[in-house]
């Protein structure tokens, strides 16, 4: 693990995603002028923060097809081989192997498995940071981005567009805004 230090709120302990407070959403270009934007509805994340930061561990699973753009036809099309291939590859995951703390920011570098490909994706995000809820739950909140080239993970349909160019970007941009509950 990189350089961490530890934050005045850290608590070692698993924490367990609070799935009523965190998406996870992605856009991505359209058109070579605007943004498409989707979130998946259902995904998990365990984080277990280790007595040294340096040993903590994060493992998410997001549910493929639980994809939604808010347009259904667009949602089943992503669905399809020429996207994510849920009947083959229902899962995609993401494990952390290097995690880097600096005052309320951090790095999280690990590996992210799409289509049955496994490449390195890091994240760049904000610690929210951890309060007590009406409830008396320990929560903690971050918000984290990532870039990746989705024909490295083998989604790379593409369609030619009549003005010139295509109709999809490479790049996408994945946005997680979590809030995770210390179990007990």
């Amino acid at each position: 693990m990189d350089t961490t230090t530890t934050h005045p709120q850290y608590i070692a302990g698993t924490w367990k995603l609070d799935p009523a407070h965190s998406e996870l959403s992605f856009s991505v270009r359209h058109l070579a002028i605007s943004k498409v934007r989707g979130s998946f509805e259902t995904f998990d994340a365990t984080i277990v923060t280790g007595e040294n930061p340096a040993d903590t561990t994060i493992e998410a699973s997001i549910d493929v097809a639980s994809v939604n753009t808010n347009q259904a036809q667009r949602d089943e099309h992503l669905r399809t081989s020429d996207f994510f291939k849920v009947d083959e590859f229902p899962t995609a995951t993401y494990a952390a192997k290097d995690i880097a703390i600096d005052g309320d920011d951090f790095t999280v570098t690990g590996d992210l498995t799409l289509r049955g490909v496994t490449k390195p994706v890091t994240l760049k995000g904000e610690f929210g940071g951890v309060t007590t809820d009406g409830y008396g739950q320990t929560k903690a909140g971050a918000s984290a981005t990532a870039k990746f080239n989705r024909n490295d993970f083998g989604v790379s349909w593409n369609a030619a567009v009549e003005a010139g160019g295509l109709t999809l970007g490479d790049e996408i941009t994945l946005n997680a805004e979590i809030q995770v509950v210390l179990q007990k």
